[in-house]
């Protein structure tokens, strides 16, 4: 991946993400968030879960540390908040599973930008 692609996921990754490491943390203790995603077969943990928890590491990492895997988590992380997002439910979103997903990948959709 060449730097300019690093800074376009970079800067994708930091749109997409709007919760704080601290915020994201909270969050996935949450009886909500372990009870929404896809659970692979053996798995009691979702992948957004394992996701929510990977997204923790880098946004406590400095950008100038991530490698090759970290950048392909933040485009994973992109793409999925994406998709996700085009597939908004009509309607009050506070209590859906559709938005407990999201957050599990670090957006949340109902929630402002996370402070400094």
């Amino acid at each position: 991946m060449t730097e300019d692609e690093q800074r376009t996921v970079l800067k994708k990754f930091t749109q997409a993400v709007n919760m704080s490491a601290v915020q994201l943390d909270k969050w996935l203790d949450t009886p909500e968030s372990k009870e929404v995603g896809y659970k692979a077969s053996g798995h009691g943990e979702s992948v957004g879960h394992q996701s929510g928890r990977h997204i923790i590491k880098l946004l406590n990492k400095k950008q100038s540390g991530f490698d090759d895997a970290d950048f392909q988590h933040a485009r994973k992380v992109v793409g999925y908040v994406h998709r996700h997002l085009a597939q908004r439910p009509a309607g009050d979103i506070s209590e859906t599973h559709w938005r407990y997903s999201l957050m599990n990948w670090g957006h949340d959709p109902a929630g402002k930008k996370k402070a400094a």
